[in-house]
């Protein structure tokens, strides 16, 4: 007998507990949102709301060019230091590489739900490996229209070995690949706070973690009453983002009071061939509050399922995370305290999205 998707408890056992996700209420034919997804008014996207804006994306083999290479690097200082996400081309991921990611994503959510749920959460054959849906969907009041599976890089070894088959070989060598320009672009960011010192040792420590998530989005019959992904900003150092042609990224632009700019959503449409980069709480705990962190979220649709791929660059859990000391002599404070990263991370996940609420726990209380 088919579930009763009006009865939370089964609807939550069927795409939670038993690992059928939302592409399982898709296909079983629905024909509106379960009142389960059903966000508060105030966490609804409406497109009518928010500004398109294409943000010219910044060329990354200009930095290569001694004429140009200073004007690159002002670019992503000045996207760090205001809206936090910027768009790279050139970037040295070839372009046969994210489409094979984007069609091994599908590939993978395509499966029967059996051959997903064998990596759920408890059951999973490796710690490396996670699928799931929505964030923390014992926390949240709404779901998120998503579904999603996680791999945590270790080594080549053992990812080749506990990964999905349908996108190991691809993911890993998107992480690779990616990793190699986030160390650029966290030089030229370093190098503007002056943190020159052991800056390859840093770097290391900023990125010591690394994971690949493919999100997939399922085709929605009321994407006005529902999220992909509510708001929140990253954990981590930066995130790497692939997205498809379909788009649905918002991101927050802060408001500013000095300038009597209020607080906007933007979308950020794709481009293809394009990555999309963007700042994360590390960062901007490092920097004093001089980066800033992303707040966006996703929109749902009811045209056509998307995919998206993140590559998060976090600290590993036991690396402690603070203001560097010079920015602190020259602000006269420390905005944040030093914390080991495990923790807040631990903060991270144990809470529903709620903005950019997280920083919160390591917020400097003293001052």
């Amino acid at each position: 007998m088919a579930p009763s998707f009006d009865d939370e408890n089964s609807l939550f056992d069927f795409v939670v507990k038993n690992g059928n996700g939302v592409k399982g209420l898709v296909d079983s034919g629905i024909a509106k949102v379960p009142e389960r997804y059903v966000q508060p008014p105030q966490e609804r996207i409406d497109k009518l709301d928010a500004f398109t804006q294409v943000l010219s994306p910044i060329d990354l083999s200009k930095l290569d060019q001694p004429a140009e290479h200073d004007q690159v690097a002002e670019a992503v200082v000045r996207a760090a230091e205001t809206l936090g996400f910027f768009q790279v081309v050139n970037h040295g991921v070839p372009i046969e590489l994210l489409e094979a990611l984007k069609d091994a994503s599908h590939k993978f959510f395509a499966q029967p739900p059996g051959k997903k749920a064998v990596y759920l959460k408890g059951v999973s054959p490796s710690p490396l490996v996670k699928y799931g849906t929505s964030f923390v969907p014992e926390k949240e009041k709404a779901l998120e229209w998503k579904d999603y599976v996680s791999m945590v890089y270790t080594n080549d070894a053992e990812a080749l070995e506990n990964w999905p088959d349908h996108c190991k070989d691809v993911a890993l060598e998107y992480l690779k690949a990616s990793t190699m320009m986030v160390k650029k672009l966290l030089e030229i960011l370093l190098n503007n706070i002056g943190a020159t010192q052991d800056q390859d040792s840093r770097i290391e420590a900023l990125i010591g973690q690394k994971m690949v998530n493919m999100n997939f989005y399922p085709a929605c019959p009321n994407p006005e009453l529902t999220v992909g992904v509510g708001r929140h900003s990253d954990m981590g150092t930066l995130t790497v983002l692939l997205q498809d042609g379909i788009g649905g990224l918002y991101v927050k632009a802060e408001e500013n009071i000095d300038a009597g700019k209020m607080a906007e959503w933007i979308e950020i449409p794709p481009i293809p061939g394009a990555l999309v980069i963007n700042v994360g709480d590390t960062l901007q705990i490092l920097s004093n509050g001089r980066y800033k962190s992303a707040e966006h979220r996703v929109r749902t649709t009811s045209m056509q399922s998307r995919v998206s791929i993140p590559l998060f660059t976090t600290p590993k859990p036991t690396v402690k995370i603070g203001p560097l000391p010079q920015l602190v002599e020259i602000d006269q404070i420390a905005h944040y305290r030093e914390i080991a990263f495990g923790d807040y991370m631990n903060n991270f996940f144990g809470k529903a999205h709620d903005g950019k609420s997280s920083l919160n726990f390591a917020q400097n209380t003293s001052v």
